[in-house]
């Protein structure tokens, strides 16, 4: 995708809508000095040009029991289109892994884990991470504490 030429009045509307994105209308559209009208066409403007691509609720994984998130260092015995394309079809059927990088450096991908506790995280390792196809190597870090959460994009 090609990048979109923002404004100013774009960025608001972004900058607010990754912070809130359940606000009114009438609300975003007073903090980027717009009438809604205007507001909601250009919120659809954003949409159609695939700046925006969804809204989604952000959920406490503590509050659900994933007290745990580990960031895995996977390295793989191939580096072939096929390798990769096995491994990354086999992780997305995998619901503990959130998140999953083709990366550059010493190892092939980084993944994101959430577990209950190391007990769980081991079951996880052991039985599904250990067993994506292609796997040679694995490292884990376990986050002690995040610093710095997700907060969107920079605008």
């Amino acid at each position: 995708m090609k990048s979109f030429d923002l404004d100013k009045t774009d960025k608001i509307i972004l900058t607010e809508l990754q912070r809130d994105g359940q606000q009114a209308v009438a609300e975003l559209a007073a903090k980027a000095r717009l009438s809604p009208s205007a507001c909601h066409r250009r919120v659809k403007l954003l949409e159609e040009a695939g700046v925006i691509t969804g809204y989604t609720a952000t959920v406490n994984r503590e509050a659900l029991g994933l007290a745990n998130e580990f960031f895995v260092e996977v390295s793989l015995s191939a580096q072939t289109e096929e390798a990769f394309e096995k491994f990354e079809k086999a992780v997305q059927r995998v619901p503990e892994i959130l998140e999953c990088h083709l990366m550059s450096g010493q190892f092939d991908y980084l993944l994101r884990v959430v577990a209950t506790d190391a007990t769980d995280y081991e079951r996880i390792h052991r039985s599904r991470i250990s067993r994506l196809p292609g796997v040679q190597r694995i490292q884990s870090a376990l986050a002690l504490r995040t610093v710095k959460g997700w907060a969107g994009y920079p605008v």
